[in-house]
């Protein structure tokens, strides 16, 4: 470019914006391996012949959260041919760089002395390629570690109950252009949409106003990985959620492509959903053109550019009702036969039409949804024998689905809610408890789901046995906590297992299901072996969608000592400040940001479950360690626990009143004093406990936003301040 186009350009930043590319997606198919890599290269490529001032990637940069060997090397070599080169980066990172990049550098990954990066890349990450595991980390370390990405965005959910992020921008100048962006790498989204509800459980950092430099010239984008669209209000986030400040918003996680920029009604903003640049679910949806988006931002204005991609497969999609076809019988599947045939044809002679202009042509993917009511079915695989070599999916060309009651438009919303394949045909284990009217009796639902969604999609192969640990490890470090081992009988310490169960569901109610994760390795496990409370601290860790605070304790002795909680080795490390070198500048800025809390006016919703009481694996646990327990004080709450309902005390104690206490087992009816006793499952306390009903109703406490007046509305492309 000549030095009368880079003097032109030397206030506009301009920056490549895709989402959901999906590296690795299908790498064991024969036909479509390289799909997801060859748009990933085009991407790169337009960045470079468009002079882009750095890539902006939404999440799911990978499909897999622990991708193979071949997709990682695929992925660097990627980066490394269109990233590293001697073209200088015209734009300047003035933030605290150590808060904005969580790792050991601390800095933008072109102010490396020893790397020419000559085209940044900016990564949030998905939930396919989320952290996991002890050290909390995600595949797009990796990249960041190679000094390839710019990985940011990455949370740790502090405080209690549902917890608390805080959004730091990197601020970003160029000539008298100042950028603002902000990156929220994906959270379970129960558990966002909570967290958006709660006062001081999402706070913005806004840039200070300087001489010359007002706070309303900032342009502020947002990129997110969230639910947008979603039949349940609770499984999804609301665009109107979003502060106002905000300017322009992209949206990652939803693959329909979106990416003419949108105005949110009443918010001034605009929101960006650029879609997966590979299909990964053969649905209409999917079907639309893949683009990419290219936006020119200058002072307070902004120009979006749509650019397809021309290297992805064609995909062909139509819908088949079999009862509107008049030449079909009913009763002649010769003829269903036919009519399908013909349909496949047709879509496979359009797609070859359409890639008339293209320099490779590549066999298209063909979708037909057969609404097979009142008619026979026929077999997939057989049919799709016939178009091998002709279409790249022959094995799954037709999917049967019979029309539903509730008329067809309801339909189509499924299928947008389909768009993710990981959501398909799933129900989680509260839905399944709740459907078949079962009670828990050894594990809370919340912590058996977290489980199950970590073995299944994390590959956490320890994450039930983990599960199970924690529960006992947390309940016996607070019944230590809460009570004075010194005097109290057998059942008195049952029934004080009882209530903290109920105090540890209750506190666990203000936060969604996902607010712990069980992970745990082999040193850790043996560490419970040996009862030592110590080793929770490695068997538990955290990932950025769940609740990173650690329920650790001290080493669990006869007389019931208080346990100690202490930090956990990730949480101590994210204060650490690099004290390495760093070429052309470093931490520029750092005094550059005040405070501003941002938050929902909405409080936080309760919900009580009944306590499900594990008697005989929590005593038999407890009493091993504590030979010598005479009787228990009344519970003492502490700091950072949620108070037990009060109502709900006094409605067990209306129900224990007058019952007469079973004497524990093995030892004479007078006994007054019992050791090392086992408790039945028939005592009244278990009953009574076991007997409450559940009460998750959350939808009593209003879920209404106190919305202050819309501001008029700017013009496309232009920017209006509200502030």
């Amino acid at each position: 470019m000549g030095d009368s186009s880079r003097e032109e350009f030397s206030d506009t930043l301009r920056i490549l914006v895709a989402t959901d590319c999906h590296l690795g997606y299908l790498e064991k198919d024969e036909v479509r391996r390289h799909d997801s890599f060859q748009a990933f290269d085009e991407i790169c490529l337009i960045a470079e012949q468009k002079n882009v001032d750095f890539v902006l990637l939404g999440g799911d940069l990978f499909h897999e959260n622990k991708p193979s060997r071949s997709t990682l090397v695929k992925a660097i070599e990627i980066l490394r041919r269109h990233c590293l080169s001697d073209q200088p980066v015209q734009f300047q990172v003035v933030s605290d760089q150590t808060v904005n990049f969580a790792n050991m550098f601390g800095h933008v990954n072109y102010e490396d002395p020893h790397f020419n990066v000559g085209l940044p890349v900016f990564s949030i990450h998905g939930n396919h390629d989320d952290p996991a595991g002890v050290d909390n980390l995600s595949a797009v370390d990796i990249l960041s570690a190679c000094n390839l990405v710019n990985y940011f965005g990455k949370m740790v959910l502090g405080g209690s109950g549902v917890g608390q992020i805080t959004l730091s921008p990197i601020l970003i100048r160029k000539g008298t252009t100042s950028v603002a962006l902000y990156g929220l790498g994906n959270i379970r989204d129960e558990r966002l949409n909570r967290m958006f509800q709660t006062p001081h459980a999402v706070q913005w950092i806004r840039p200070e106003s300087q001489e010359g430099l007002p706070l309303s010239d900032w342009f502020n984008i947002l990129v997110l990985h969230q639910n947008r669209v979603k039949a349940n209000p609770k499984n999804a986030i609301n665009e109107h959620m979003l502060p106002e400040f905000l300017d322009f918003i992209v949206w990652g996680h939803e693959h329909e492509c979106l990416v003419d920029p949108q105005e949110v009604l009443g918010k001034g903003f605009h929101i960006t959903q650029p879609g997966s640049s590979v299909a990964t679910s053969l649905i209409d949806g999917e079907s639309k053109p893949k683009h990419v988006l290219l936006l020119e931002i200058k002072g307070n204005q902004y120009r979006p550019t749509k650019i397809p991609l021309t290297s992805v497969r064609p995909f062909e999609y139509t819908e088949v009702i079999l009862k509107d076809e008049p030449e079909i019988d009913p009763n002649d599947q010769n003829s269903i036969l036919e009519r399908l045939d013909e349909v496949v044809r047709r879509l496979i002679d359009k797609s070859r039409s359409n890639a008339v202009n293209r320099a490779e042509v590549k066999l298209p993917l063909v979708r037909v949804k057969v609404d097979y009511s009142g008619f026979m079915t026929i077999n997939p695989q057989k049919f799709g024998q016939k178009y091998v070599g002709k279409v790249a999916n022959p094995q799954d060309i037709l999917i049967f689905t019979k029309a539903s009651k509730k008329g067809r438009s309801e339909g189509k919303f499924d299928d947008s809610e389909r768009l993710r394949p990981e959501e398909l045909n799933q129900q989680n284990i509260e839905a399944l408890v709740a459907e078949n009217n079962l009670k828990m009796e050894i594990l809370p639902v919340n912590d058996l789901d977290v489980a199950l969604h970590n073995f299944v999609n994390k590959d956490e192969k320890t994450a039930f046995h983990s599960c199970v640990l924690y529960n006992i490890e947390e309940t016996r470090n607070k019944i230590a906590q809460d009570s004075d081992p010194l005097k109290f009988e057998e059942e008195d310490l049952i029934l004080k297992v009882g209530e903290c169960l109920e105090d540890r569901l209750k506190e666990r109610s203000t936060r969604p299901k996902d607010s712990s994760q069980f992970t745990s390795t082999a040193a850790s496990l043996e560490g419970f072996r040996g009862k030592s409370a110590a080793g929770l601290g490695s068997a538990v860790s955290f990932s950025d969608d769940e609740d990173t605070t650690q329920m650790t304790g001290s080493k669990s002795t006869a007389r019931g000592r208080r346990g100690s909680v202490k930090p956990s080795s990730s949480q101590v490390g994210k204060g650490k400040t690099s004290t390495r070198g760093r070429g052309r500048g470093r931490g520029r800025g750092s005094t550059n940001l005040k405070q501003t809390t941002l938050d929902a006016s909405l409080g936080i919703r309760h919900s009580q479950r009944s306590a499900s009481v594990s008697a005989s694996a929590a005593v038999r646990s407890i009493a091993d360690d504590d030979d010598d327990v005479d009787d228990v004080d009344s519970p003492s709450s502490e700091e950072g626990i949620n108070e037990v309902n009060n109502s709900s005390e006094n409605e067990e104690s209306v129900q224990d009143r007058g019952r007469k206490r079973a004497a524990p087992r093995g030892r004479g009816r007078g006994s007054t004093q019992s050791k090392r006793g086992k408790k039945s499952d028939n005592t009244p306390v278990y009953r009574m406990l076991m007997n409450q009903d559940d009460d998750d109703d959350d939808d009593d406490v209003t879920k209404r936003f106190n919305k202050p007046p819309p501001r008029v509305t700017r013009n496309y492309g232009a920017l209006r301040r509200g502030n």
